[in-house]
């Protein structure tokens, strides 16, 4: 067997096969040939001339789905009756459901969790509405919300095809924080409706997780809700991303023997992301930043129509270097990739300051291959999980929204971002870190507590705590 698709993506392919004019081996041969593992069959029914199967088969890319299924379609005396991608299966009727927290099982029951008796607990919410938080399920709901405008990396697919991804959005938060959560899809993209709609909804949650909503729009709707509720909204294509970076930069620098202060970071990609990665390392003490997009270095110097790339223009790149990301990368101790695949080379890398660190996220392919450039960056991150060091907001989300929700935090501010990347950091040890382990597994149970801690102590310090748990009282 070919282990190295192990742990890759599997399908189950019913095979129908006349006896007389081929042999399993044959399949096998073909699949094999394709690029498949075969892992498991089932015989499901046999006949004097004919043979039903199931073949499990294990791929590593999904484009080799659709050969493997060519082949077997294509040999005489065979028939590919169905193919179930595992994947497809596990989305049958949707990933999440509703459970009660409590039976109903007699008219008592049903008079305390309706009427009459429901009534009571209406007007005491109507007479002090904080009492939401505690009599209703807002105290630990977020709204996973998006339009479907820039999802993954599948770009603007709209409502319906983003529901997968808010699904298991709250699939993560429910297991990795026990935060209840909803995915709800906008059938809109106008900046106004979405506003409204979210602000609509508001009274029944917690919380507001913004995602995968393109950029500038994402800017300015974030911000507004922010101005606007009185409960914490994260974007976390934005922030999620950013305080997980910083996370990953504070174990890198440690590893490579440098200081914030000092250093000089580029930045690639000033979208979303790429912005709130610069506003975490400004408010980490970063003074030279230089952001790069497609038409080169921002800065002071030229006039953009885009607002936020104004903004950026005016606070970073100090000393108004321009030109393209190969003019301004030599001598940069840090290099933050958000943009596109391969646009990074090695002699760029070479380029850089003694012992660079270089976070290549772009996805599926970053902006360079960690095998290209291991031998000359200090420590080397991505955005994959198939290389070490993966920067992934899994990491975030869950605990900053436990400690939010706990606290009953007005919002999320910039102090409890970096409260949760410190958290995130800590939790590799001195004697576990190096240059191929600075961020820890999104499945350490260590994480989300420790970020949940974090978080609570800043929301308390900076004010936005409207409620101080009994372990910090």
């Amino acid at each position: 067997m070919n282990t190295s698709k192990l742990g890759g993506k599997s399908v189950i392919a019913r095979i129908e096969m006349n006896t007389e004019e081929a042999s399993f081996g044959q399949v096998t041969a073909a699949i094999f040939e394709a690029g498949g593992d075969i892992v498991a069959i089932d015989v499901i029914q046999t006949s004097k001339h004919t043979t039903i199967r199931d073949v499990t088969i294990t791929v590593i890319d999904t484009i080799d789905i659709d050969i493997i299924a060519e082949r077997i379609r294509s040999m005489s005396g065979v028939q590919l009756l169905h193919l179930s991608d595992r994947t497809f299966l596990l989305h049958l009727g949707g990933k999440i459901e509703t459970k009660l927290k409590a039976p109903i099982q007699n008219r008592d029951d049903l008079s305390r969790v309706y009427t009459p008796d429901v009534a009571r607990v209406c007007m005491a919410i109507h007479e002090e509405p904080r009492k939401a938080f505690t009599l209703t399920v807002k105290r630990n709901t977020v709204a996973v919300i998006s339009d479907g405008s820039a999802v993954l990396g599948l770009g603007n697919i709209g409502p319906y095809a983003a529901m997968p991804v808010m699904e298991g959005k709250s699939m993560l938060f429910k297991q990795l924080a026990d935060v209840d959560s909803f995915p709800i899809c906008l059938d809109t993209q106008d900046t106004e409706g979405i506003i409204t709609a979210i602000k609509a909804i508001a009274p029944a949650f917690g919380g507001i997780n913004l995602e995968d909503i393109s950029s500038p729009r994402c800017f300015e709707i974030e911000q507004r809700l922010r101005e606007e509720l009185d409960i914490p909204v994260f974007h976390d294509d934005q922030h999620g991303t950013a305080v997980v970076l910083y996370a990953a930069l504070i174990n890198a620098l440690k590893v490579v023997g440098k200081s914030v202060e000092n250093l000089k970071v580029v930045v690639c990609g000033i979208g979303a992301a790429g912005v709130a990665c610069s506003k975490i390392l400004m408010s980490a003490g970063v003074k030279n930043i230089i952001g790069v997009d497609r038409l080169g270095s921002l800065t002071a110097d030229q006039t953009y129509d885009h607002p936020m790339w104004q903004w950026y223009a005016s606070n970073t790149n100090p000393e108004r270097r321009s030109g393209s990301l190969q003019d301004v990368i030599h001598g940069a101790d840090v290099f933050i990739g958000l943009s596109a695949g391969g646009i990074l080379k090695r002699e760029d890398v070479q380029a850089m300051a003694e012992r660079p660190i270089v976070f290549a996220m772009a996805n599926p392919i970053p902006e360079i291959l960690p095998e290209e450039a291991e031998d000359i960056a200090g420590v080397i991150a991505t955005g994959r999980s198939d290389y070490p060091n993966q920067i992934n907001n899994v990491l975030c989300f869950p605990g900053i929204f436990r400690g939010a929700l706990d606290c009953r935090a007005s919002a999320i501010n910039e102090e409890m971002k970096l409260a949760a990347a410190e958290a995130i950091a800590s939790t590799v040890t001195d004697k576990e870190r190096s240059r191929h382990y600075i961020i820890p597994s999104v499945f350490n149970q260590q994480v989300v507590n420790g970020i949940r801690d974090l978080v609570i102590q800043a929301a308390i310090r900076t004010g936005v705590a409207r409620r101080i748990p009994r372990e910090y009282r």
